[in-house]
């Protein structure tokens, strides 16, 4: 477990820093008359900005990690 994590620190972070951006998105930008699905419901956006986060964490990850010799 503690080598999971080791192995993906990138990722993690920029997915609760994805979480946290999607939730001030929906704060301060986010629809304020309910006609956008995703904008307009708390929870969408926040798990939203998560889940782009931790993609973007695993594209930075995957060109940051070391190559193994075959």
């Amino acid at each position: 477990m503690k080598n999971f994590f080791r192995k993906n620190i990138i990722t993690i972070i920029l997915g609760f820093i994805g979480l946290i951006t999607g939730l001030l998105y929906w704060k301060f930008v986010g629809c304020a008359d309910g006609t956008c699905p995703i904008k307009s419901n708390i929870y969408l956006m926040t798990v939203y900005g998560g889940v782009i986060g931790a993609l973007l964490g695993n594209v930075i990850q995957g060109f940051t990690a070391k190559k193994q010799p075959k």
